[in-house]
């Protein structure tokens, strides 16, 4: 079973379904996936910090058993957690969100496997995710591409966070997470949950740009990132352009080659919304492979 972690609120929805699209439909393999979504109830701080809903999880399962019926989808309120680790920290208002902390407690969810793929929601596998996932990290706490940016402005091996594989049962015996959460509740770093982390690691092993290229879209790239990035024209500007914006990203990018993927999340989304506007639950649309 390949085991990939989600985490956020009810504003990943679409980010998540065009990802698991993407690695489900570019993967031979047609064993399970079990995808774990981690989410809590911040709305303390802002109003949309609001838990990923039962009707999108439900859905979202129903699309993930379209595939393979023995795969799952394991929504996980880590709220508790959180406030206990992180409530009032100097990085709960980080650049992102608090969401991109909560990767920072997964060491003590119970039952979470050993070998795990954290991913961001905005990105799209181009490739099989074996030639990811199947990395050898024995003896490593994860491994990681380098940050398109942070290479040459921090520091050559500055790695990304959006795509990590996780070697969990060598992170508790590391204390690295453990670590981490302790310098995010001491200090406020530039980028949180990513700094955490990297000031933490003890070993990692460092994969090729084409696990995380965060600008282009190669012929060998295996995952997308579409993270924000520079634009030098018709001026240097930063834009911030997501995979589920369908006519601004096939405009700016001419990308074809997601086309498939995407037009699945597009017909899928259509029945979501039609099954929640009639809020029956005898209304539910049986999911078949688009």
């Amino acid at each position: 079973m390949v085991n990939i972690l989600f985490c956020g609120n009810g504003k990943v929805f679409d980010g998540m379904l065009t990802s698991a699209l993407s690695i489900l439909k570019r993967t031979d393999s047609r064993e399970p996936f079990c995808f774990y979504v981690f989410t809590m109830d911040v709305s303390h701080l802002k109003d949309a910090y609001v838990p990923i809903g039962d009707a999108e999880i439900d859905f979202f399962e129903r699309v993930i058993k379209a595939y393979n019926p023995d795969s799952c989808v394991k929504k996980i309120d880590v709220t508790s957690l959180y406030r206990a680790e992180f409530d009032r920290c100097p990085n709960e208002n980080a650049y992102c969100s608090p969401y991109t902390l909560l990767r920072l407690l997964t060491d003590l969810v119970p039952d979470m496997p050993d070998k795990l793929l954290y991913l961001d929601v905005d990105l799209m596998f181009n490739r099989d995710v074996h030639l990811l996932y199947d990395t050898d990290i024995e003896g490593y706490e994860y491994a990681a591409a380098r940050d398109h940016y942070g290479k040459v402005w921090i520091h050559p091996n500055y790695i990304n966070a959006g795509v990590l594989l996780f070697n969990l049962a060598e992170m508790r015996k590391t204390g690295l997470l453990a670590r981490a959460r302790e310098l995010i509740r001491a200090r406020k770093l530039v980028f949180a949950d990513q700094s955490a982390i990297i000031r933490s690691t003890t070993r990692r092993k460092m994969l090729s740009q084409r696990f995380n290229d965060q600008k282009y879209l190669y012929r060998k790239t295996v995952v997308r990132h579409f993270s924000k990035r520079l634009f030098w024209l018709p001026y240097p500007h930063t834009d911030n352009i997501k995979q589920w914006q369908l006519d601004r990203m096939r405009r700016v990018f001419h990308y074809d080659e997601f086309d498939d993927v995407l037009r699945e999340y597009a017909a899928l989304k259509k029945i979501f919304e039609g099954e929640n506007e009639s809020n029956g639950e005898g209304n539910r649309i049986n999911i078949l492979r688009v």
